[in-house]
């Protein structure tokens, strides 16, 4: 009978009127990659918030190295030697390195005042033995994503951890960052003995870093399997349990000829009134996607709300079919022809207390199929064209008449995007079109885009997905801080390549 370092047996998490996990059994190995999957709402983060201490089972038990244990909160859980890496970072912004790695177990002296000396070097040998690069003196707040996720790790290992749990631990790195941290995690198992758990969505992650992967639907556990013994279309299957096709998307070949939007030397300000957007250019052609790949957070929410008329432009000039628009608001780009997907369905797509019905209708509710002669609405129509558009885009709804917000986000996603593709425009910007979408949905939202490009939509696609942008564009603009700084066909460049333009690359070569 093999050892594990760590069984989870017959554990059970019910919520009111929710069983996130239900009878689960995990057992990990020691010195291993373990990989856990699963749709949104699978129980993923359930199961390792258990395994953390943060939430307490119904039912079940924990065994660590062939014994019980009960973990009344985290630091029972670090007793053991787990530590984790939560999705959004638990670091004090305004403290350096070292402060943020000791806070709450600090090297002191005289057993009264902090020594920071010895903090100093204690971190520094600690992150040369584990291959995590820091200055223990910056300041976290001033630091990359990819060295505030070091400082993270480094964290955990500070206070003992020999199993460390990383949650979505690539979400917001660059191809280069993900194959730096890749290296670290690999180390910390070959040459450090550490076991690693990993909760991710990404199957070509999973494929590239796990030894053995887990795959959990609706709050139970489905299958371990060796990671070389699958494929990503196999791991897709067990997640969603029918096939999935994760292949890229055919496409018809389209004279993309046609400028259908033009953006000329535009820029914009964010909310703190800081240049955001920095003389970007742009041409969008009819039946391509132009996909704008960039790292969050350099200017790609500020160009979309600028090109939909929701943000101010502080300077700059937008064209649509050759005609130069002089009045921007989201009336006016609707009515050249604009429909928009935003990023954020909930504060910006969608009307939390609004039916399904009244949600597809908005943006519609003037037209004449709709409005009677005494500005009543033709409820028959409108429920109709709802009741069209839910079959058409696989919302699942038991009706039309139910609140947005009983609704998935997968599900509420595919009535935002029913709405703008029911509009029928010429041009369609879309934004994190597949964010916080399931697997399945993921599928057919791609199909439908791809649909609405082989019609001959001109489309501008943003995504903080590289493998979303590169499967679904025909080209591809990088973007850092603002500006502009490559522009590539998806089969004449890696991600690898791109991920050094979203850096900004060229930039610093300029300079």
């Amino acid at each position: 009978m093999e050892d594990y370092i760590l069984e989870l047996k017959n554990i059970t998490k019910k919520f009111p009127g929710v069983v996130a996990n239900n009878d689960i059994n995990l057992n990990i190995k020691e010195g291993e990659i373990h990989a856990i999957i699963g749709e949104n709402g699978a129980g993923k983060s359930t199961l390792m918030n258990i395994l953390y201490g943060l939430i307490k089972p119904t039912s079940g038990k924990i065994i660590h190295k062939g014994k019980p244990v009960k973990f009344n909160n985290s630091l029972d859980a670090r007793d053991c030697g787990i530590g984790m890496v939560h999705q959004h970072f638990k670091l004090v912004p305004s403290f350096t390195v070292w402060e943020n790695i000791t806070l709450g177990v600090e090297v002191r002296k005289n057993k009264i005042f902090v020594d920071e000396k010895k903090s100093l070097e204690y971190i520094s040998d600690l992150s040369k033995k584990y291959g995590l690069e820091v200055n223990p003196m910056d300041r976290v707040e001033f630091l990359s994503v990819g060295i505030q996720q070091r400082v993270e790790i480094l964290k955990a290992l500070y206070k003992g951890a020999d199993i460390i749990i990383l949650d979505e631990p690539t979400a917001v790195l660059t191809p280069q960052e993900t194959d730096e941290l890749f290296v670290v995690i690999k180390e910390l198992v070959k040459d450090q003995g550490k076991t690693v758990i990993i909760i991710t969505h990404k199957l070509r992650e999973v494929m590239a870093i796990s030894d053995r992967v887990s795959v959990m639907r609706r709050g139970e556990m489905i299958d371990t399997v060796n990671t070389k013994d699958v494929d990503e279309n196999r791991l897709a299957e067990l997640m969603v349990g029918r096939e999935v096709l994760l292949d890229e998307v055919a496409r018809d070949k389209i004279d993309s000829s046609e400028v259908m939007m033009e953006v000329k030397d535009l820029y914009a300000r964010n909310n703190l009134d800081m240049l955001a957007v920095r003389g970007m250019d742009l041409k969008l052609k009819k039946g391509e996607i132009l996909g704008i790949a960039g790292i969050e957070g350099n200017g790609q929410s500020e160009l979309i709300e600028s090109l939909t008329g929701l943000r101010d432009i502080a300077k700059g000039e937008i064209y649509i079919s050759g005609e130069k628009i002089k009045k921007i608001n989201p009336l006016s780009m609707r009515k050249h022809g604009v429909a928009h997907v935003p990023e954020d369905r909930l504060s910006m797509g969608l009307s939390k207390d609004a039916t399904i019905m009244e949600n597809l209708l908005m943006g519609n509710q003037n037209k004449k199929e709709y409005r009677g002669k005494l500005n009543h609405l033709k409820k028959k129509n409108v429920r109709s064209m709802s009741k069209k558009l839910i079959a058409d885009f696989d919302v699942r709804t038991p009706s039309e008449d139910v609140l947005i917000d009983n609704l998935s986000g997968g599900n509420m996603q595919k009535v935002v995007i029913a709405r703008e593709f029911n509009f029928n425009t010429p041009i369609l910007i879309i934004s994190q079109p597949t964010r916080g979408v399931d697997i399945g949905a993921i599928e057919f939202i791609h199909q439908e885009i791809i649909k609405k490009r082989n019609e001959g939509v001109a489309i501008l696609l943003v995504s903080a997905e590289l493998d979303e942008i590169f499967r679904l564009s025909d080209r591809i603009v990088t973007m850092y801080e603002g500006r502009m700084t490559g522009e590539f066909k998806p089969s004449e460049i890696t991600r690898q390549e791109i991920g050094l333009y979203m850096t900004g690359k060229t930039l610093r070569e300029e300079e």
